[in-house]
């Protein structure tokens, strides 16, 4: 077998684990319309994971922010005993921090699918 091949084949099964790992689903992560996710707002932990300057621009009301840049060192903020509600811009960031919370100890938590993206509901600046 060719170097090049080999080299080839490393680069694709890095790439593979990469994307997999990225974009796995999130064990024990419910993905929530905007429309449940307007429907839970009151039941948990609303948690707003964007930058500070994000937030700033409209969050949705009662959301704390923790940026996920910060949040393995203000994880002792989150009540492990109520439902955390995640969400960010997208949708991308509110997964990666739900993955932190889940490693540790956290187990029911919820996001909004597609993020602030597809919020229609009010928010607050």
């Amino acid at each position: 077998m060719e170097s090049t091949t080999v080299i080839n084949i490393i680069l694709y099964v890095l790439l593979g684990w990469f994307l997999f790992t990225r974009f796995a689903p999130v064990r024990g992560l419910i993905n929530l319309t905007e429309q449940e996710f307007a429907s839970h707002l009151s039941k948990g932990v609303l948690l707003d994971v964007r930058e500070p300057h994000e937030f700033q621009g409209g969050y949705i009301q009662g959301a704390k922010n923790i940026p996920l840049s910060q949040l393995k060192a203000r994880i002792g903020e989150i009540p492990k005993e109520r439902p955390v509600l995640l969400y960010c811009r997208s949708g991308m960031r509110s997964k990666q921090a739900a993955k932190v919370l889940a490693k540790s100890g956290y187990s029911d938590l919820a996001h909004l699918k597609g993020g602030m993206m597809a919020w229609k509901g009010k928010t607050r600046k």
